[in-house]
């Protein structure tokens, strides 16, 4: 395995999460739909809120780091879901989903050796394919944390 190989393997890893901070996968399902929408007592965002984040904030570095057809988002009010709670059960699985498949989408590209991780991404002069992996590697897990407290607070998590 070339050393190239191994430091894509090992971004892949930190942006699964579960190194130095638990995975997604380990406690999303713990929570039951109908708490989703709670903001617990002193906190601006609800589960749901914060989740949503995550996944948009995700779905919009990936696009800038591949899409040749990138729009600009507007900050903050399209990266913030404007409700507590999805509109359906079906809304929430739909969006867990592409979360999931938008992380499967940048863990390929961060894999195939043809991407540099030091060259500029499509839509940037300056920042490169790795700067964006740390981008959703660093957001991922400050959100993380909080959706644990979130959970901990709704007495879903006790690890």
């Amino acid at each position: 395995m070339t050393k190239d190989t191994e430091q894509r393997n090992q971004l892949v890893k930190h942006l699964e999460g579960g190194l130095a901070y638990a995975s997604i996968e380990s406690f999303l399902d713990a929570i039951p739909f109908e708490k989703i929408g709670i903001r617990p007592t002193g906190l601006p965002y609800s589960f749901y809120e914060i989740f949503f984040h995550m996944a948009f904030a995700q779905k919009d570095i990936l696009e800038y780091t591949i899409s040749g057809d990138y729009q600009t988002h507007n900050w903050p009010d399209d990266y913030w879901p404007g409700k507590q709670a999805p509109d359906s059960q079906e809304d929430w699985e739909d969006l867990k989903a592409d979360y999931f498949e938008d992380r499967r989408l940048l863990k390929e590209f961060i894999l195939d050796l043809n991407n540099d991780l030091n060259k500029p991404v499509v839509n940037s002069k300056e920042h490169t394919l790795l700067r964006e992996i740390f981008l959703v590697v660093e957001h991922t897990a400050y959100h993380t944390g909080q959706l644990l407290i979130i959970e901990r607070l709704l007495g879903v998590y006790d690890n």
